[in-house]
C-alpha cells in the first residue's frame, strides 16, 4: 500500500511542533522523510491523514506517541571513530597534559546510538587505563537511540572505523544467535552512563565536564537555537574544558564565551 500524502499545511504542523520540542528545523526537503518515517504510525492507528496524526500527538492523552515522534524524526545515522582526527587530538594532545589520577569527564551531548561516546571510552580506557577516574555521559532526545546505546550491541559492519588492537581489546564478538554483532565490553560499559537530554532546555544537574562533543547536529538548528543550545552546554564545561564541533560546523557567531583553538575545536578560558 502506498504511503499517504502530507498536504503543505500538515507538513508546516509537523514542522513547528518539531522545531517547538527539539529545535530542529525540518526544511521542505525533508518532506519524504516525514512521510517515510510517519506512515507506518498512521498505519498503526488506521489513520489515512498526517492532520489526524498531528492531532493524536498534540492532544494531552497520547503524551507517548509524541515521544514516538519525536524518536521517529531525531534519529541521526552515526558510526565508530566518525571524523577521526578528533580522536586524534583526544589522544596525542589533550591526554597526555591530564595529572595522573585526577578524574577526567567527556559529554557527548547528541550521541544517538551511542558509537560516538563508546569511541571516546576507548581512547580514555587505552591512554589513563585504571590509573586516572575517568568517565562519559552521552545524551540524546530519542529514547529509542538511547536503548539501542546502552545495550552497547551492533551488527559487526557498523563497527569498521573501529583499529583492530580496539576491536580486540574492548569488544565482544558475538557467537551462534549472535552471530554477526558486536558488544561493547563491559569495562567499558560500565564506564559510560546514558540520559535523555533536550539540547534547548537548560542542562540538567551533570558535570562539570573536561570536554564537551556536540557534532552534527547544530547543522539541524537556526542561528537562534544554536545559540541556545551552546550557552547551555558551557555552563557545563570546566574552565580551560575543550568543547568540540563537527567538521562542517563552527561557532562563528554563535558564542564568544569559547577561543578558537583550531577549526571545529574550541577552548573555554
Amino acid at each position: 500500500m502506498d504511503n499517504p500524502a502530507i498536504t503543505n499545511q500538515e507538513f508546516a504542523h509537523i514542522q513547528a511542533l518539531i522545531y517547538k520540542i527539539a529545535g530542529i528545523q525540518l526544511s521542505e526537503a525533508k518532506k519524504v522523510l516525514v512521510v517515510g518515517r510517519l506512515s507506518r504510525r498512521l498505519k498503526h492507528y488506521g489513520m489515512t491523514s498526517f492532520g489526524q496524526y498531528y492531532k493524536l500527538v498534540t492532544s494531552h492523552e497520547e503524551n507517548g506517541e509524541l515521544q514516538t515522534m519525536v524518536d521517529l524524526l531525531t534519529t541521526n545515522e552515526t558510526y565508530f571513530f566518525r571524523e577521526p582526527k578528533h580522536f586524534d587530538f583526544l589522544a596525542n594532545e589533550l591526554l597526555p597534559k591530564v595529572r595522573p589520577g585526577s578524574p577526567f569527564a567527556v559529554w557527548s551531548a547528541a550521541c544517538s546510538s551511542g558509537e560516538e561516546p563508546y569511541t571516546i571510552a576507548m581512547v580514555l580506557a587505552e591512554k589513563f587505563g585504571r590509573s586516572t577516574p575517568w568517565q562519559v555521559t552521552g545524551s540524546d532526545i530519542s529514547t529509542v537511540v538511547l536503548a539501542k546505546a546502552r545495550a552497547g550491541h551492533y551488527p559487526l559492519e557498523r563497527t569498521e572505523g573501529i583499529p583492530l588492537d580496539y576491536l580486540k581489546k574492548y569488544c565482544l564478538k558475538g557467537v551462534r544467535s549472535e552471530a554477526g554483532t558486536l558488544l561493547i565490553s563491559r569495562e567499558l560499559r560500565e564506564r559510560v552512563s546514558f540520559r535523555q537530554v533536550n539540547l534547548t532546555k537548560p542542562p540538567p544537574d551533570i558535570g562539570p565536564f573536561d570536554v564537551i562533543f556536540l557534532r552534527n547536529v547544530m547543522i539541524y538548528f537556526d542561528m537562534d537555537t544554536k545559540r541556545l543550545v551552546v550557552n547551555n552546554l558551557i555552563t557545563r564545561l570546566k574552565p580551560g574544558g575543550y568543547f568540540i564541533v563537527g567538521h562542517s560546523e563552527s561557532l562563528n557567531g554563535i558564542t564568544d564565551k569559547l577561543e578558537t583553538l583550531r577549526p571545529t575545536i574550541y577552548r573555554k578560558p
